[in-house]
């Protein structure tokens, strides 16, 4: 897969996670993450996780509103097992939750960022390496 087509995989991931945020909690690990989402316009509900209490805290606050979510954790080791434990924590709950868009990420973009505070970055690269 070359960087052109990458670039594209990761439009349609993070388009489809625009439409989720409509009405879903997407769940990331601490403030640069959430500002790294809206710098390439994802808005919508999102819970840090590091800063707001954990994973018990964000089922609850998922189960608060609305009841759906998006894990959205980073893709190295420690967001490996915050993913599982919001897993846990949300099927305890009985709540519906999307891990689909963070694994997608992680494939794509594996190569070369390793954290969701890294994206927009990454497809400023991308796109200028496109139109370069």
């Amino acid at each position: 897969m070359d960087d052109e087509e990458r670039l594209a995989e990761i439009k349609e991931v993070l388009e489809e996670l625009e439409e989720l945020a409509a009405d879903h909690v997407i769940l990331v690990e601490g403030l640069k993450d959430k500002k790294a989402l809206s710098s390439i316009g994802i808005e919508g509900e999102v819970f840090m996780i590091q800063s707001e209490g954990g994973p018990i805290k964000a089922a609850e606050y998922v189960s608060e509103h609305g009841g759906k979510a998006v894990i959205l954790t980073d893709w190295d080791r420690r967001g490996g097992t915050i993913a599982h434990e919001l897993e846990n924590q949300l099927s305890s709950l009985g709540l519906m939750y999307d891990s689909r868009i963070r694994a997608r990420l992680s494939f794509l973009c594996k190569k070369y960022i390793k954290d969701i505070e890294s994206l927009d970055k990454l497809l400023e690269r991308l796109s200028s390496d496109d139109h370069g």
